[in-house]
């Protein structure tokens, strides 16, 4: 929507994640329906006592609806009272990385250890992302051996402040630079890169170690 404001999206963004409708919202708000819809899709803000219903009703703060957290890390308050990690099987943490998003691929580079985010799908069980040809990635990713592949590491996490949870997925596999002749097995992946950019370099992981963990509470 091209007239909403920067609390608009935000407010979409928190009541998507907790998947609630406008309605539920609004209830919780104690507002009209409308008046939220209008809230959302237009740059204008509600008075002081609405945007504190309107935190409660989205488990966040005022400070981050009005973007007070856009430059900090995730996770900066104190974790729960007596938390519970989960070990997650191979087939819980697919499901988790399945929706796609941001990510992170872990490798050893030319200047080092190098920890990248890129934006991926998993598409028919592979994790594939794009970068581009030439680029620092595509030269640390090559082995210089014909068939021979390097191993990286590919991470997705997800962190819940309001409720003080989170999971982490962790997947080991080679990095396969797709060729021309490869090309149709990722083409309707339909991943775009995060950064933008003449990215056409298609990457993918087979998973071959998978492992998670969930951090609840009791």
């Amino acid at each position: 929507m091209t007239g909403t404001g920067d609390l608009g999206r935000r407010l979409i963004h928190c009541r998507e994640r907790l998947g609630l409708t406008r309605e539920q919202v609004a209830e919780r708000a104690a507002m009209s329906a409308g008046y939220l819809r209008y809230l959302e899709e237009n740059p204008d803000m509600p008075d002081t006592g609405a945007l504190y219903r309107l935190a409660d009703a989205l488990q966040t703060t005022v400070h981050e609806l009005l973007g007070g957290g856009l430059d900090r890390p995730p996770g900066h308050g104190p974790a729960m009272a007596n938390p519970t990690m989960e070990v997650l099987d191979p087939e819980e943490c697919l499901r988790l990385i399945s929706p796609g998003g941001i990510g992170r691929v872990a490798f050893s580079g030319s200047r080092g250890p190098t920890v990248l985010p890129v934006n991926y799908k998993l598409h028919h069980g592979v994790i594939v992302f794009r970068t581009a040809s030439g680029g620092p990635m595509d030269q640390d990713l090559r082995s210089g051996l014909e068939g021979v592949d390097i191993k990286i590491a590919f991470e997705v996490d997800k962190i819940d402040e309001a409720n003080r949870e989170g999971w982490s997925v962790l997947v080991q596999g080679a990095a396969h630079h797709v060729t021309a002749d490869e090309m149709e097995e990722v083409a309707d992946s339909g991943v775009t890169p995060w950064a933008g950019g003449e990215r056409r370099l298609y990457i993918r992981i087979v998973p071959q170690q998978i492992a998670g963990r969930r951090i609840h509470g009791m």
